[in-house]
């Protein structure tokens, strides 16, 4: 019974990350709706008193942003979207402050960009400072720094930061919360039906993910079960669950059968399937480029654990530097791999197809005779 014994072990989780979607705080009219906030932060800091450790991400600043302006409608422009969220992160602070200050329980703001985990030294001082939080009790409400996030660095929406929040921390259980009760797959008769248990997200689960988020949001059932499986493949178990049913966050960590749970990636132990360096590389990087490789290199990544050699590039797309990542695809385009590169786009266009003894011929016996080191590769899934 994989399904019951998913669920029993949700009682152990001593780590757990909560997501609260946009549509579980804001109301219809796009008012913070602060009587869910209030019995949200009960469940938060019950979870606290049981001995759990808690990170919340938590989505909210731009709609509690607009109503202290007078805006009605979610603008469309990035700078207008950004002086919402300065205007209103302080404002969502404050709420959360005083519904916490009521349980005796101390908050910490953590504001992150895609950027700030991507850099190796920032990420490592994000984590080290999230994990002394809550070594000391406190409980960090992560959000995005909407107020200086452009496109280019942003995790893309709240369910992708809490997945990377949930790897950071190495957290047992992550729950992302949303307006729904679960999961839904159509049946053959084409009527809908709530999945309590998920061993794997597959692509059959995802042809059945439907909606888009909502005027206030940016996520839906797509995202979530892409983030969870992010999250689940780093050994978190997820449970995607209706945030406005009062009680939630107590029976999903009492084990009853709520939401729809995905399970931990069976390989998965815990520090993840992957090392920290690795688990770095796989999630928190934005690709530059892409490399396709011949077929005896994608054999020789996919089955040998060998490094990727310039003799086995067939084409280079995309300007990247040293130290940027790049995916890496067979002859038939799919992703293979993800790993940072030792050489520019540039460089490889020249070195493509070349033996490794010849590039130390030609650059001198310092340069690296791999395009991409194992240790700096994660294989796709």
């Amino acid at each position: 019974m994989p399904h019951q014994t998913a669920r029993a072990q949700l009682t152990a989780a001593r780590r757990v990350v909560v997501k609260i979607g946009s549509r579980v705080l804001v109301q219809r009219n796009g008012r913070p709706d602060t009587r869910r906030m209030a019995e949200l932060v009960d469940g938060l800091a019950a979870l606290r008193r049981d001995g759990r450790e808690v990170v919340v991400v938590s989505s909210g600043a731009i709609a509690c942003g607009l109503q202290a302006l007078g805006i009605k409608k979610k603008p469309a422009d990035l700078p207008s979207l950004q002086m919402a969220a300065a205007v209103g992160q302080s404002r969502l602070m404050a709420a959360y402050d005083r519904l916490f200050v009521r349980k005796k329980c101390r908050i910490a703001q953590v504001l992150l960009t895609h950027d700030d985990l991507e850099n190796r030294r920032r990420h490592l001082n994000a984590r080290n400072s999230i994990l002394k939080l809550l070594e000391c009790g406190v409980i960090p409400i992560v959000n995005e720094n909407d107020a200086v996030s452009v496109d280019e660095i942003k995790f893309g929406d709240n369910d992708a930061l809490a997945s990377r929040t949930a790897m950071l921390v190495e957290a047992g259980l992550l729950v992302l919360l949303t307006t729904v009760n679960a999961f839904h797959r159509l049946d053959a008769r084409g009527r809908r039906r709530k999945v309590d248990f998920l061993p794997v997200v597959d692509a059959d689960a995802l042809s059945h993910a439907n909606g888009k988020g909502s005027e206030f949001s940016t996520g839906g059932m797509a995202s979530k079960l892409t983030s969870a499986a992010e999250a689940a493949r780093m050994g978190s178990a997820v449970v995607i669950a209706n945030g406005r049913k009062d009680g939630i966050l107590q029976k999903i960590v009492s084990g009853a059968h709520v939401g729809t749970l995905i399970a931990p990636a069976a390989a998965a132990n815990g520090n993840g399937a992957l090392n920290r360096r690795r688990r770095w590389v796989a999630f928190f990087h934005h690709a530059k480029g892409y490399l396709t490789v011949d077929a005896g290199a994608r054999d020789a990544l996919l089955h040998h654990g060998r490094s990727l050699l310039p003799v086995g590039i067939r084409d280079v797309a995309g300007d990247f530097a040293p130290g940027d990542l790049v995916d890496i695809r067979d002859p038939d385009g799919r992703l293979i791999a993800r790993g940072l590169t030792e050489y520019s786009s540039t460089a490889i266009r020249l070195l493509k197809g070349l033996q490794s003894r010849r590039i130390r011929e030609l650059l001198g016996s310092a340069a690296p005779g791999e395009l991409i080191h194992r240790d700096n590769l994660v294989l796709n899934p």
